[in-house]
């Protein structure tokens, strides 16, 4: 999933500012909190993504269970 990966990608590019931050970098912090409400995004949109394939996933399982009965 290109999502999840965009998130580990944020993730690793932030590191830094999470070093500069806890040096006393107070414009660091706004950074990390951009990127942190960026993964949000990202990962509420991964979780769409996921139940959309389990209901379709569901849905023609129940299908195919309908069928031999």
């Amino acid at each position: 999933m290109k999502n999840v990966e965009k998130i580990q990608e944020v993730l690793a590019e932030v590191q830094g500012d999470v070093e500069k931050f806890t040096n006393g970098n107070k414009a660091a912090g706004t950074r990390i909190r951009k990127a942190m409400q960026e993964i949000k995004s990202l990962a509420q949109t991964v979780r769409t993504e996921v139940q959309t394939i389990k209901n379709v996933s569901a849905k023609n399982f129940y299908q195919k269970i309908t069928w031999l009965l």
